[in-house]
């Protein structure tokens, strides 16, 4: 295979689009189909991957956002729509361009690389919007086999709830976001820190997750993340945390 020189990579980027830097949401599909079609002919072309088909559609939110305690559905909202919806049409681009970017025999792999963990980012950005906004809409009422093993791990579940504002606390004015895990490897239960959308312990379920980015809560609390902390508590809904710590319990048991 010829070398390709980080010079001759970053000309084929400016030249192909290959690179994300280079791209608009709105004109990346189209420029990706343009490129790897002036390269290859399209009777010629394989299929595209089935991990490359980038046609991911953003999930409704499942609560009324006009009724929550605390939180306004203006932020709600534009919440949904900007930063999750963003994360969601980003991915979709992501993927299409590692579709066309594979065909590129001489591309070198550092930059491929940059795309990969741009699809792993985005992709952990929309996971976890949707385990956030599908653990909203409740009424604050814990209950369940996830309760019982909230006191089993952590004594009691006021000391639970305590270490888990600490934990969301400690990303206060910058980005990330508190997790309640099921860890489905050791079988063990914890609140854990992510610094962004790549944290998170190995083959960990999280049950109960609260976003921290500013982009969450700044609308309506400015940089008070503590009160926003708060209106998140009033509206969990236990039933879905507690849903999902029973299948947790069922897939830890399966491996």
């Amino acid at each position: 295979m010829k070398d390709v020189s980080r010079r001759e990579a970053m000309t084929k980027l400016a030249a192909g689009g290959a690179g994300l830097a280079l791209l608009s949401l709105t004109g990346a599909t189209e420029a990706g189909n343009t490129m790897a079609q002036s390269q290859t002919p399209a009777a010629t072309l394989p299929p595209a991957a089935q991990a490359f088909r980038g046609q991911h559609q953003p999930k409704p939110l499942p609560f009324d956002p006009a009724k929550l305690k605390g939180l306004s559905e203006k932020l709600i909202r534009s919440h949904w729509e900007n930063n999750y919806g963003g994360s969601v049409g980003a991915l979709n681009v992501v993927e299409k361009r590692l579709d066309a970017m594979m065909r590129e025999k001489e591309l070198p792999a550092y930059i491929y690389g940059d795309l990969k963990r741009e699809e792993l980012h985005r992709t952990g950005s929309v996971v976890l919007h949707e385990h956030y906004f599908g653990n909203l809409g409740g009424d604050n009422k814990p209950g369940g086999e996830v309760l019982d093993t909230i006191k089993q791990w952590f004594g009691s579940f006021d000391q639970w709830e305590s270490e888990f504002r600490k934990t969301a606390q400690a990303l206060a004015g910058g980005s990330g976001w508190a997790m309640l895990t099921y860890n489905l490897h050791t079988n063990e239960v914890h609140n854990y820190w992510a610094w962004d959308h790549m944290h998170n312990a190995p083959v960990g379920r999280p049950l109960l997750v609260l976003d921290m980015y500013e982009h969450s809560y700044h609308m309506d609390y400015g940089s008070a993340a503590a009160k926003y902390i708060d209106a998140f508590m009033q509206n969990v809904n236990w039933e879905e945390v507690n849903r999902r710590h029973n299948g947790a319990r069922k897939m830890a048991a399966l491996i």
